[in-house]
């Protein structure tokens, strides 16, 4: 049996596949796929089967996936064409008799108002319809998420956001990760739904002052209206479509759609999640 790891090229995919070796998986039955194969030459050289997959030519058979196989379906980052791009992949399992796929969805996918949900619900439908067992990690919010938003506060000594006193309960990739090579490497999880999460769920103000810790500069989270929000990213060059998707993820926010801790997460891993500021103070270094 291989374990197949798509979008390996990417953060979420490199680090499970870092996981898996972690783990002490035999790197000759991990493929990792991505679609620039020259940004896996380093797995390679330790053994692990290195293969050219495109999520946009996706062929009807491969010589690298078998019957028996886990694939890791991690979700694609081109919105609006997922849906189309992850029934190809699954496809190419069906066909190929796969054990089982593992796909990293959305939280409640398949109930919430969440903007980024609808394509990942689609695609949980797709999976069932196939008929191969699967594993959905609905996976929560990334710390590293906020990055962009602990660069933009080290030059401006502000956090701005219309997300009000709602609370994110994230954990940092390498964590998600984690839990991935878990159910990819054990049996036992067939047909499992896990709702993923770090264990805290944190404020915006307390955003700020986890980045103010890490900066050593006084930080203030800024409220405001979602038409202020948009305003602000407008003028900062983002796009009509992008401005609206990152004020609705704030909305989604505030409701408290991304502040549910399940404890999943922690319980895959067998500790408790990176709490957030431990996260944010490795960005300072």
């Amino acid at each position: 049996m291989s374990i197949v790891v798509t979008g390996a090229t990417g953060h979420l995919g490199r680090l499970v596949v870092e996981s898996l070796l972690d783990r002490g998986v035999d790197p000759a039955e991990v493929v990792a796929t991505g679609r620039s194969v020259e940004r896996l030459a380093d797995l390679g050289e330790r053994g692990v089967r290195v293969e050219r997959l495109d999520f946009d030519d996706v062929p009807q058979d491969v010589p690298w996936l078998a019957a028996g196989d886990v694939v890791l379906l991690v979700s694609g980052s081109e919105v609006g064409r997922r849906v189309d791009q992850h029934a190809a992949v699954i496809g190419l399992a069906q066909r190929a008799g796969a054990a089982r796929i593992v796909y990293t969805s959305a939280p409640a996918a398949d109930d919430t108002a969440l903007v980024l949900a609808p394509e990942h619900a689609a695609t949980e439908r797709v999976i069932r319809e196939s008929g191969v067992p699967f594993t959905f990690l609905r996976n929560g919010w990334y710390t590293e998420n906020y990055l962009p938003t602990f660069e933009q506060a080290a030059a401006t000594g502000v956090v701005a956001g219309s997300a009000g006193d709602g609370r994110i309960a994230s954990a940092p990739r390498a964590d998600y990760a984690e839990a991935a090579a878990v159910v990819l490497a054990e049996p036992g999880h067939e047909n499992a739904v896990y709702e993923l999460s770090g264990d805290v769920a944190w404020s915006f103000d307390e955003l700020a002052e986890a980045f103010a810790a890490a900066l050593g500069r006084e930080v203030a989270y800024q409220r405001l209206t979602s038409e202020q929000h948009r305003d602000v990213l407008l003028g900062a060059g983002l796009d009509e479509g992008t401005a609206g998707f990152v004020v609705a993820l704030d909305q989604n926010a505030a409701e408290g759609l991304l502040a549910v801790t399940t404890g999943d997460l922690a319980r895959l891993v067998g500790r408790p999640t990176v709490p957030m500021p431990q996260t944010v103070s490795s960005w300072s270094r």
